[in-house]
């Protein structure tokens, strides 16, 4: 058989192959802290940013037929929380196909906000879900400072410019001003639940609005998630024929290189303690 007749022969192999793939899922993790300053000692964190390449390439799948979300974060920034899920929308609408999000450990927060840019919204029974709510926390320095005989000195033009400054006195009026902020982007994340969730919502505001976190069996029966179930149970069922495809969004350079916690000066330790702790602290509140 001649060269010629080898490649012909070969040729209908090669189109049933390209014919018989099937459909696509494409899913992208979304885990970690949602924040808009990532540090090298964090391992991973959620922005609009860093989870651009990998929505982008997940809604470009030719055979693709759904995206599903993998979530697990306890929240951060409210408007990277929303930057994100305004962006997976856009992608949904621009490719005409749904959108499952599924919470692993948690979502919460800003987590959940994550969620509810999809279409179906799936939990396991035992994920922890929601704290639909704002939070804000620093460090009180002032202390210390006086301690260790240091006088800070700031000059501004603008009597709020230095509102909660770290390194002064808390000023009841600065704690007030700082509650009705967290009153409007409260009311901004409620609004953003009731026109993801609908009529699927079970529960009055004052139930579903306070911050709580609940299991994903109570989520459940709250309305804040359409069924119990995991990524690869759910695609099974409802695509069978479907090849599920991760994208990973990026990590901070350092990350991957394996030296998270690199540095060098001091006060560049210091102050990636300082966010690691923090970062520490938003997961050990959910006991995690």
């Amino acid at each position: 058989m001649s060269v010629t007749d080898k490649i012909a022969a070969r040729l209908p192999r090669i189109v049933s192959e390209r014919t018989e793939r099937g459909p696509v899922v494409a899913a992208v993790r979304l885990h970690g802290v949602i924040t808009p300053t990532p540090t090298p000692m964090a391992r991973n964190t959620i922005n609009v940013q860093n989870v651009e390449t990998a929505l982008t390439r997940a809604f470009e799948h030719e055979r693709l037929v759904a995206v599903a979300l993998l979530i697990n974060s306890p929240g951060g920034a409210p408007t990277q929380s929303a930057l994100v899920a305004d962006r997976v929308r856009e992608l949904a609408a621009k490719k005409r196909v749904p959108v499952l999000a599924f919470c692993e450990d948690l979502a919460a927060s800003g987590g959940y906000w994550l969620a509810c840019a999809g279409d179906e919204i799936y939990a396991h029974g035992t994920s922890l879900v929601g704290s639909i709510g704002v939070v804000s926390s620093g460090f009180g320095l002032d202390g210390l400072i006086e301690r260790f005989g240091v006088e800070r000195r700031v000059y501004t033009a603008g009597a709020n410019k230095v509102r909660l400054d770290p390194f002064r006195p808390e000023k009841a009026e600065d704690v007030e001003w700082l509650k009705g902020l967290q009153a409007q982007l409260h009311e901004q994340f409620a609004a953003w639940v009731r026109e993801r969730r609908g009529g699927k919502l079970k529960g009055t505001d004052d139930e579903l609005f306070n911050g709580e976190v609940w299991t994903g069996a109570k989520a459940l029966e709250l309305g804040l998630v359409d069924g119990i179930g995991t990524l690869r149970g759910v695609v099974a069922q409802r695509y069978p024929d479907a090849e599920i495809a991760v994208a990973e969004p990026r990590r901070p350079f350092l990350s991957r290189l394996g030296l998270a916690g690199a540095t060098t000066r001091s006060g560049d330790l210091v102050l990636e303690g300082l966010a690691a702790l923090e970062e520490r602290a938003r997961w050990s509140r959910f006991g995690l």
